[in-house]
């Protein structure tokens, strides 16, 4: 490995993605993956042993951090690490989270392996990425002063939130997110508590249907 190569870690918490994604970036001479981690506890526990230059993180983990948690977390604590986002979704509101977090790149899980290439180079460049359907009026929104209605759903709930009522509003039941999550039905509830709390909404019909009206108003 030169000293021009870009060492990178994967936080994905399937390993037959991480497997995908190494292949990908390998047949690169100058990118190096260096560290695999399936969470956002043992992604911190090996950078802190040895820094990379980036990190390619999934943006939903399993367990109680996930991952805009971890970006947040290595943007306070290792804040020459770049951080580029995968993400199966590929709403606007996602992206926008991640580069909020701290992401400088945010990649639908779908697109082909060249454009990670592509988000990887840019990213390493000190440039912004967004692939796919992800509108760039979010860097307007973000850099140019358009900011988000303090009010609105996305400034109000916490990313956890945020994820668990986009889950609820693609027709999941409880068990079901707490299954996805891996994460228990207990603390589920308590999150569905407090978005209720926080959207000011009382019975559980009403939570469903705001997210349903807000899954479908949000999708590009």
């Amino acid at each position: 490995m030169s000293g021009n190569t870009v060492k990178i870690i994967l936080v994905d918490d399937h390993p037959l993605v991480r497997q995908g994604l190494k292949k990908v970036i390998e047949k690169e001479q100058d990118l190096a993956v260096i560290q695999e981690a399936g969470s956002a506890e043992e992604a911190l526990r090996l950078i802190n042993r040895k820094e990379p230059d980036l990190a390619i993180i999934d943006i939903s983990l399993e367990g109680e951090a996930n991952g805009l948690d971890l970006a947040k977390a290595l943007r306070e604590r290792y804040g020459s690490i770049k951080i580029l986002v995968l993400s199966m979704h590929d709403e606007n509101v996602y992206a926008e989270r991640a580069l909020r977090a701290g992401a400088r790149g945010y990649v639908a899980k779908k697109e082909a392996p060249g454009v990670i290439i592509e988000a990887v180079r840019t990213v390493m460049r000190g440039e912004l990425y967004l692939s796919g359907r992800t509108s760039m009026k979010i860097i307007d929104r973000l850099f140019q002063g358009k900011e988000m209605s303090a009010e609105s759903i996305t400034e109000v709930l916490s990313d956890r939130e945020l994820e668990i009522f986009q889950l609820i509003g693609s027709g999941m039941g409880t068990g079901d997110i707490a299954k996805t999550l891996n994460i228990s039905v207990n603390t589920i509830e308590s999150h569905r508590k407090k978005i209720k709390e926080k959207l000011g909404i009382d019975k559980g019909t009403e939570l469903v249907k705001t997210a349903v009206q807000w899954a479908v108003t949000r999708k590009v």
